[in-house]
């Protein structure tokens, strides 16, 4: 056996580990399993978790395949939780809905089946806010998930479960999911990187809506940019079943020696645009701005050139488009399982959305549409100067675990409960790929992170910058919360 814990390992390192046989499968799945007896009690961030003996005799399985010079894929033998939203074959998948509690799947969605193909096996499942909505992972069906760094605080969401798992290395690699946020803000309060991919990159299967939503996506979270393009690699790729995925695969990714010759890019003269709190329109808490100058600094010292830059854009007619374009896909979605009956049994800011989803006119939808195009146009202008934009991953730092979300920033009144996580919108509204890179800690101890957000469908691109930003940040020891 290696003479380290397995789960001191990345999932690149894992993965080479146990195909040269330096590590079993049975000695991966033991240390796994026992690092999340002894840390989940205290953060909850693994639920639904499965029988240790089922578990072990898969991994015998394993070991035998590879004693047989077999291997299922770069994921081989290792244990994975996957994110509960994500249906996962004969395993409970309950979106963290009463709803949906004794709810078990009878086929995988799309992301898990080729997980599953490329080798992994399946633990559990990770935390996750009701349905998902709101950067802040807690619900009546398995209580809240803790920050490692402050058990009093949030650990972020709706990815909340999977950042946590990986910041206390409970898993090698995690997957998620982002629709405002949700695979950047957990990572950046977990102190792990969150990539949001470009729209289309990762098809999402089953869907009842393949052509409307177009706002939410799959991806990958890791504890190293290396873990996180190889699990991308895994995820995307086009499927026919899903009109707007996009054409082809990451074959940059398809493995680890060709993944980290496509990362290993010298980023000096790479043009980085500062947005900062964006002319002061968004609220920001005191030291975020601070240790996000700091991340910039440190791309400049690896020769990228930064300049502050603002968006040439009405962004309260933003705010306005994305909020009704997020009702309508939440009414349109959640509002199908929710009814007279059963609404005493889901959280007050989703019967919100859906109310106000039941309230659009198509005037407005029309006119949210419009917007969003338009902003399209305006942040692929900003592209023609800038090789990557950069914004704060978060406008507030870890917030007490009791507190449903921050009502005020400073002196700002927030309106909706997710007015807090605006900074995540830009990227998301204009289906650009985005990743959540670890920047700092306030005097308190709490992780900050900033985004690096790259031209449409420049995924490649943003994970090799943040790929050398990487190097410069062995201080901030990822993974050991």
């Amino acid at each position: 056996m290696l003479g380290v814990d397995p789960t001191a390992l990345g999932a690149a390192d894992l993965s080479l580990a146990i195909h040269s046989r330096e590590v079993s499968c049975l000695e991966v799945m033991a240390a796994f399993l026992d690092r999340i007896e002894l840390r989940n009690p205290s953060v909850n961030a693994i639920v639904s978790l499965r029988d240790r003996d089922e578990l072990m005799t898969e991994a015998a399985e394993c070991d035998e395949e590879i004693a047989a010079d077999l291997s299922r894929g770069w994921m081989h033998g290792m244990p994975q939780a996957i994110k509960d939203l994500a249906g996962t074959r004969g395993l409970r998948t309950t979106m963290g809905s009463p709803l949906f509690a004794d709810h078990v799947p009878e086929r995988d969605d799309l992301m898990v089946a080729r997980m599953r193909r490329a080798g992994c096996l399946i633990v559990g499942k990770t935390n996750v806010p009701e349905f998902g909505k709101g950067s802040h992972t807690f619900n009546e069906v398995f209580g809240p998930t803790r920050n490692p760094y402050d058990l009093g605080r949030t650990a972020g969401g709706s990815s909340g479960g999977a950042a946590v798992a990986l910041a206390t290395r409970m898993l090698p690699v995690a997957d998620g999911s982002d629709y405002m946020g949700s695979l950047r803000n957990p990572a950046a309060w977990n102190n792990v990187f969150g990539f949001r991919p470009s729209q289309g990159r990762v098809p999402a299967w089953p869907s009842t809506d393949q052509y409307l939503s177009q706002m939410g996506t799959e991806g990958p979270m890791g504890r190293s940019v290396i873990d996180v393009a190889m699990l991308l690699g895994t995820q995307a790729g086009h499927d026919p079943r899903v009109p707007l995925s996009l054409d082809g695969r990451l074959t940059e990714f398809a493995d680890i020696d060709t993944a980290r010759r496509t990362l290993d890019v010298d980023p000096e003269g790479t043009r980085v645009g500062w947005l900062g709190d964006l002319g002061g329109h968004l609220a920001l808490e005191p030291g975020i701005e601070a240790v996000c100058v700091d991340g910039l600094a440190r791309l400049a010292e690896l020769g990228c050139t930064v300049e502050a830059v603002g968006v040439d854009f009405p962004l309260d007619d933003l705010w306005d488009a994305w909020l009704t374009w997020r009702h309508m896909v939440v009414v349109s979605g959640i509002g199908a399982s929710v009814n007279d009956g059963n609404r005493h049994l889901v959280k007050p800011e989703i019967l919100w959305e859906i109310d106000q989803g039941h309230a659009l006119t198509l005037e407005r939808v029309n006119r949210a549409a419009t917007i969003r195009t338009r902003y399209h146009e305006a942040m692929a202008g900003l592209f023609l100067h800038f090789d990557a934009l950069v914004l704060p991953t978060a406008q507030v730092w870890p917030f007490p675990v009791e507190e449903r979300w921050p009502t005020h920033i400073g002196t700002r009144e927030m309106d909706t409960y997710h007015r807090w996580m605006e900074v995540t919108l830009y990227a998301t509204f204009a289906g650009l790929p985005s990743i959540s890179v670890p920047v700092g800690f306030d005097e308190r101890g709490l992780p900050m992170g900033m985004q690096l957000i790259g031209a449409p469908r420049a995924d490649v691109e943003v994970l090799a910058l943040a790929h050398a930003y990487e190097r410069t940040i062995g201080h901030l020891a990822i993974g050991e919360a």
